[in-house]
Order: C-alpha cells, then structure tokens, then sequence
C-alpha cells in the first residue's frame, strides 16, 4: 500500500465565482488534502484499442475532417459558375452563408448528442445530414433549392468536427491529444488547400455539379467505418440509463433559443453585407433586437429551467473555458476574414486570376498542417500549454501586420511567406486551447465543452466573413464614389463592387480608381484584423497553466511546486 503522504492538487478549472455551488467545483478547484493513494494523478482513458483498431478509427473520423474542409473551398471556388448557370449571381453568397449559419447553430447540440446518441450514433447523424445535404447540391434545379441543400449539408458539417474530436478524447490519453489533433489538423489543412485547385479543375471538365458527387467515395468510406470500429463505451451511469431518460437530457428550449439568438444575429449581419441593407432597416434592427432578446431568454433556460443545459453556464463562469472560447471566437473572426479576404487582393488589386490568387493560399494551408503537430508534439514532451499558446497568439498578430504593409513595391517572396504565421499560428493555438478546454472541465462535461469551442470558433467564422464583408463594402463604396464620376459612374462602381473580372476591361483611369479603392478598403479590413487579433492575445492571458494528466507524478508536482 502506498503511503498516505499528502499532495496539493489544483487544476484549471478555478471558478470565477468564489462562492460557486459545490456541485459545480472539482475537489480539483480548491487546494485540498487527500491520501495520495487515492490521487488518479495519471487518469486512464475510458476506452482502450488495439493500435490496429485506433488506426481504422481514425482513418474514419478523419477522413470526415478532411472531406469536410475539402467540401469548403471546393464550394467557393464554384460560386460564380454555379451563379451564372441559374443566372442568380447576386445570391451565390447566400451558399457559403447558409452553410457556415447552419453549421453555427447545430454545433453546440452534438455536444449532448454525442452523451445521448453514443459517438457512433451522433457521428452516423453527421454523416448522413452532411451526405444528404451535399448530393442535393449536385441535383439542384435552381439556386433556391442549392441554398436549402447547403443549409442541410451544414447541420451535419458541425457534427463531423466536434463529434471527431470528442471521440478521439476519449481514448487518447490527455497529454497526448494535442498531436494527435495536430495530424487531424493536418488533413484539415490538405482539405482545405487541395480543394480550390482540384474544385476548379473539375468544374472546368466535368461541371460543377460532379465536385458535389464525386465527395459519395469518401463519405461512404468514412460512413462504413464509423459503423465498425468506432465502438466507444459511454460511462455506466450514461449506458444504463433508457431512451426515454437519454431524451429527457436534450435540452428542447434551450437549443431553440440558442439556435434563434445565433441565427437571427448572423442572419442580420449576411442581410446587411449582402443586400447592402443600412445599420437602420428595420429588418436589420429587427432581426439584431430578437437576437438579443432569444440570447437572454436562452441564459434564463439555462440557468433555470435546463436539467441538462446544452452550454452549462457553470463552465462559462469558470476561468480557463470562458477565456478558451472567447479567444476563439476572436481569432477564428481573423482567420475566417484572412482567408477570404486574401484572394480577393491579388484578384481585385494584383489583378491576378482566381487560380492564381487561390495558390497564394497554398503556404498557408501547409503552416497549419506543420502548426497543429508543432503544438502536439510541444505540448505531449513538455506537458504544458500556456506559453505555447500565447506565442501561437502573437503569430497571428505579426502576420496581421505584416499584411496591412502590402503596397504595389511589396515584393513577391512577402506576397508568398507573410501568411505562414497566421497559419502556423492559428493551428496551433486552436490545438493548444481545446487541450486547455478539455483539460479544465468534467469528464461528464467534456463533450459539451468541446461543443461550446466550435461554437464560438464557428460563430467567429461567420462574423469574420460578413463583417468584414461589411467593412469592406462600406469603404470600398466611398473610395470609388471619391474617385469615379460621369453620368455612368453609378452603374460602373456597381459592376465594380460586385465582379472583380471587369477590372482589367476598364480604361486606365477607372481601372487604377478601382485597384486604388479595393486596396483602400482592403487595408482598413486588414488593420481591424490586426485590432481583433491583438483582443484575442488579450483574452487568453486569463488561462491557467497545469501540467497535463499524463505527466510522471512526480514531474507533476515539482511543476505545481514551481508555478506557486
């Protein structure tokens, strides 16, 4: 028997409120005393397989990851063609924002979907809505039902991520989920940076409709090995329990409410980028006050009406989720806004073609590939997170900045290499955060936490597009009304604004009025970036440092020794 020497255990999950009720706090919230004995200081995951089977495993989730982020730019390199056979260009922004809305809101439920529906089940749901919604696309008839079709795809594309994660969480030890996030990052990244390119290769071959069907192998693939291997035993009190008290945990009201404060906010934003409506529509107004109103109505059910709150707030009130997901949501609004913003530059100011603007994205895609196993393997040999997250943070600044000096003279290795930090970076710090995040809650509230991360990051997403889009728009449109004149100047900064491929058509002083006005309306997007980025090193300062799970006892406490 080991002695009972004591140790002081303290961990990250320190709540906000000193006073927080007892059953919200960790023995871990306190410094208190116990038998070292009794001290899992080396927790064990649930679920343990053969390494055979963890490869099959993860080759099933992943390859969802990879298909998901591949689906992402495929579609918006098809935007425009896809606009010009219904003959609806003024509505193609409404498939990437159907999409990225739809996803916004059904994130946060596959947290408690995952705890109800057992992983395997809560990924099949994914999988299928995600499948669905995507051969829909291929079979559209008009731009309306393809709106509705991403609107589908995008409830299933929340789940794939946040489900993946959730169950690679729970048969990997803790210590060793940052690399292991990392390599799924890495897929993530070739998705994404493979997807332009190929999506526009197959457009120009086969039609636009065949990049939609030709994603059925891999999510066949994907679908056949979820339903083999992936065989995740849930804890006794969740197994044990009946259908009907597994649907007593959903939380009906509160996702309602949430998925309508959610909704109605990004709605009102994309209304407002894309209609061109102003701040004082009252449908803007409208939409932005029911949003508020659906916001506090879903913090009274959840505060006193949820049994089992889709977001408990008990997490919100503690330190290191609250500065986890507000970081998050930071940051994602940069990344989002960089990535879409970035093209657009050298097609509307280097004047370059879409494929070629599409490859400056290339190195991008490659840093956050070598950035999320960078912080995997930093976080799985040093045990600790708190620095590498901060620099991860300031990465994203450097590479703001950078940008914001891009002028005509800029030469053509800076146009290449300046957005490596921002990828490196950004990869990084989401790896090191959702370690932090599922290292300061529950077990029992892991899922739900990890839910909660992708719905800040996805809410970020979407608010780092439209207003952006938003910014963009409004300046852009002063600079070219300063600049352009005559009886056609309306129609012209009209076609300006909203095709950037008549640019190189236009007589050489409306041409340079044009150039001169993106890169105006360019640089203001791009210095707000640099402002955001700085709020999100800010709101993950509040993190608290401790050693992962899986660090040797005694390191353990020589590292806690050391911090206090």
């Amino acid at each position: 028997m080991p002695t009972s020497r004591s140790v002081s255990i303290v961990s990250e999950t320190t709540s906000l409120l000193e006073d927080a009720p007892p059953s919200y706090r960790s023995t871990d919230d306190v410094d208190a005393t116990f038998p070292e004995s009794e001290v899992d200081v080396n927790p064990q995951p649930l679920n343990k397989f053969s390494r055979q089977d963890t490869y099959w495993i993860l080759a099933g989730l992943w390859s969802a990851v990879l298909l998901g982020a591949f689906d992402g730019t495929v579609v918006a390199t098809l935007l425009t063609p896809i606009g010009s056979e219904f003959n609806a260009s003024n509505q193609s922004s409404y498939i990437g924002t159907s999409y990225l809305l739809s996803v916004c809101c059904f994130t946060p439920l596959y947290g408690r979907l995952a705890d109800i529906l057992g992983r395997k089940g809560a990924m099949l749901l994914a999988l299928t809505l995600f499948g669905t919604g995507t051969m829909l696309c291929g079979l559209a008839p008009s731009m309306s039902f393809l709106i509705f079709s991403r609107a589908v795809a995008g409830m299933g594309g929340g789940g794939v991520m946040t489900v993946s994660s959730i169950t690679v969480s729970d048969f990997i030890p803790l210590q060793q989920r940052g690399l292991y996030q990392g390599m799924a990052n890495i897929l993530f990244g070739l998705g994404a940076g493979f997807g332009g390119p190929l999506g526009g290769w197959v457009n120009d071959t086969f039609g636009w409709r065949t990049a939609f069907f030709m994603q059925a192998p891999v999510l066949a693939f994907s679908f056949v090995l979820v339903v083999t291997k992936v065989n995740i035993k849930l804890p006794l009190e969740i197994q044990n329990q009946t259908l009907a008290d597994k649907l007593q945990r959903v939380d009906f009201l509160g996702s309602t409410t949430l998925v309508a404060a959610v909704g109605l906010l990004l709605f009102g934003i994309s209304l407002k980028t894309t209609e061109e409506m102003p701040w004082s529509h009252p449908l803007i107004y409208s939409l932005l006050g029911s949003s508020i109103i659906f916001a506090c109505g879903f913090v009274y059910v959840e505060k006193n009406c949820a049994p089992y709150p889709v977001m408990p707030l008990h997490l919100m009130t503690q330190r290191t989720p609250l500065a986890v997901s507000i970081s998050n949501l930071l940051t994602s609004m940069t990344a989002f806004s960089m990535l879409y913003n970035i093209p657009l530059y050298f097609s509307a100011v280097r004047l370059q073609s879409a494929a070629k603007a599409g490859l400056h994205l290339l190195p991008h895609s490659v840093a956050i590939s070598i950035g999320s196993v960078f912080a995997g393997w930093i976080m799985r040999r040093t045990g600790k997170l708190y620095t590498l997250t901060l620099v991860s943070s300031a990465l994203t600044i450097f590479a703001s900045v950078m940008v914001c000096f891009w002028r005509d003279s800029t030469s053509t290795f800076h146009l290449w290499i300046d957005l490596v930090p921002q990828g490196f970076g950004m990869a990084s710090f989401i790896t090191s955060t959702l370690i932090a995040m599922i290292a300061g809650v529950y077990r029992e509230d892991m899922a739900v936490a990890t839910g909660i991360t992708y719905l800040f990051r996805t809410t970020g997403q979407v608010l780092g597009v439209s207003l952006s889009g938003a910014i963009l728009q409004a300046v852009l449109l002063r600079r070219l009304r300063l600049r352009i004149n005559g009886p056609d100047a309306d129609q012209i900064i009209y076609a300006i604004r909203h095709t950037t491929e008549i640019i190189p058509n236009l007589d050489p002083l409306t041409r340079k009025a044009a150039v001169d006005s993106y890169a105006d309306a360019l640089r203001v997007v791009f210095i707000c970036q640099v402002a955001v980025n700085v709020c999100g090193l800010l709101a993950c300062l509040p993190i608290q440092e401790s050693p992962l799970p899986a660090c040797p006892p005694g390191q353990r406490r020589n590292q806690h020794d050391s911090e206090n």
